[in-house]
C-alpha cells in the first residue's frame, strides 16, 4: 500500500508541479499574411496553437491546433522560431510553448468555438501588435527580427 501511495504522490507531482507543453503557430498564408485567431476568454488576438495531448507529437499538435483555431490545414513547418518557458507567459498555467512558423492553406473557419471567436489574415504591418494575448506580442517581435529564441 505504501508502495501505491508513493506512486500516486509521484504521478501528482508530475501533473500538478510541471509545466505543460504546447504550441504556437505562425500560420503565413501564400499571399505572406499572417492569420491570428481572437480568443473567447480575453476577447485578444492571439497565435493559433494549444497544448499537448497525450501520445501526440509535436508536429500533430501543430496541425491539430491548427485546424480546430483556423479551419486552415498545415503544409509545412518551415523552422522553429523559439521555446518559452517563463512561469507567467500563459495566464492560466506554467507551460513551455513550442513556436513555429508554418505554410498553410484552406479556407478560414473557427472550427472550435468555445474556444477561438473570430480568426482573420493580417498584412504584416496591420497585426494588432502591443496587446496579444500571452506573449505572442514578444513571440511575433522574435520572429520578425530572426531572433531564435529560448526564453
Amino acid at each position: 500500500m505504501r508502495r501505491l501511495w508513493q506512486f500516486v504522490q509521484t504521478v501528482l507531482g508530475i501533473i500538478f508541479r510541471h509545466p505543460i507543453t504546447g504550441t504556437s503557430i505562425i500560420p503565413l498564408l501564400p499571399d505572406g499574411r499572417i492569420v491570428l485567431v481572437r480568443r473567447r476568454d480575453n476577447g485578444k488576438w492571439a497565435l493559433p496553437g494549444g497544448m499537448v495531448n497525450w501520445g501526440q507529437d509535436i508536429p500533430t499538435t501543430i496541425e491539430r491546433e491548427l485546424f480546430e483555431e483556423t479551419g486552415l490545414e498545415l503544409l509545412k513547418i518551415r523552422q522553429l522560431v523559439g521555446v518559452y518557458s517563463a512561469p507567467g507567459r500563459d495566464p492560466r498555467v506554467h507551460s513551455i510553448c513550442i513556436l513555429v512558423e508554418a505554410d498553410v492553406t484552406g479556407t478560414m473557419e473557427v472550427q472550435d468555438v468555445l474556444e477561438i471567436s473570430e480568426v482573420k489574415a493580417f498584412e504584416l504591418e496591420a497585426i494588432p501588435k502591443g496587446n496579444l494575448s500571452h506573449d505572442h506580442d514578444r513571440q511575433l517581435q522574435d520572429y520578425f527580427e530572426g531572433n531564435i529564441t529560448v526564453a
